[in-house]
């Protein structure tokens, strides 16, 4: 990959800057945070035709948009995302051609204004869109980019009034770190209801599914719920705190005591119920 790849999914922090990801640490929960993925593929009806065009907005580090060339294994795939890092290893382990003829790469992008330059016949994203407060805005645009039959889907966490994201924005408006941090852990009044995004989609003339579930995972290990959000929902107030050690150890204490008595150990793993939001939109043929 070039080293002037820009950054692609822009979760902004409130002075502008964009979240600095790590990789190795989204991806330390990578079966659980992939097998929303999987039941959103599974109800993905076939595509208009072949080899598939597909996009993928906000891959990440690639290893969800490679479970795309299973389905379609002689498909042309782009994974586009903001964030260098998560760029640099997705390119690095999935980018190239594909066992069946196909091929899979990776752009930068920012989802805020992504437009589809070419005719798609799937228009896929995980995970991703809950960065980008404008993202109902785009439909009509990435609709229009689908060929005639394609499909329009996308799963997005639905979990931003749970104890780990209302802890995170209450202490992050709490008078020891509201200067440097208020705001930053409630960022998500726009995610939308399953039944606000099934009108928008019939608005557009779609033939459209849309559910939600909630996974109750069992994690392991030390901490494993703040361990979960350091990969996401941490990310931008670790990116605010920057270089300041203390200041970071400090206001990782205090989530961490938090989350303990929000989500107790088991004695088989700690319980972290999740729930996430599905839409598929099938452009009419």
């Amino acid at each position: 990959m070039h080293s002037d790849i820009a950054p692609a999914v822009r979760p902004h922090s409130l002075d502008g800057s964009a979240p600095v990801w790590d990789p190795q640490q989204y991806l330390r929960h990578a079966g659980h945070r992939t097998r929303p993925f999987l039941d959103l593929l599974n109800r993905i009806p076939e595509l208009p035709t072949g080899p598939a065009r597909i996009a993928d907005l906000g891959c990440g580090p690639g290893n969800v948009t490679a479970l795309l060339t299973e389905r379609w294994p002689d498909a042309r795939i782009t994974g586009f995302d903001l964030s260098p890092q998560m760029l640099q290893r997705a390119t690095d382990e999935h980018a190239g051609p594909t066992p069946g003829g196909g091929r899979l790469d990776f752009r930068h992008a920012d989802l805020a204004d992504w437009m589809p330059e070419e005719t798609y016949d799937l228009i896929v994203s995980n995970a991703a869109l809950q960065w980008v407060p404008s993202h109902p805005g785009s439909f009509a645009a990435w609709i229009n980019g689908l060929r005639p039959g394609g499909t329009f889907a996308f799963q997005i966490p639905g979990n931003f009034t749970a104890p780990s994201h209302r802890l995170l924005a209450e202490l992050c408006d709490t008078p020891r770190w509201r200067d440097r941090l208020a705001g930053h852990g409630a960022r998500y009044i726009h995610i939308l209801e399953p039944a606000e995004y099934l009108a928008r989609f019939t608005e557009l003339g779609c033939a459209v599914d849309v559910w939600e579930t909630t996974y109750s995972q069992l994690l392991q290990g030390a901490d494993p719920v703040l361990d979960w959000v350091k990969g996401t929902a941490l990310r931008p107030v670790l990116t605010a705190l920057g270089d300041d050690r203390e200041a970071v150890d400090r206001f990782l204490a205090e989530y961490r005591e938090a989350l303990r008595a929000a989500y107790p150990p088991g004695p088989r793993g700690t319980v972290f119920p999740f729930r996430r939001i599905f839409a598929v939109a099938h452009k009419e043929a």
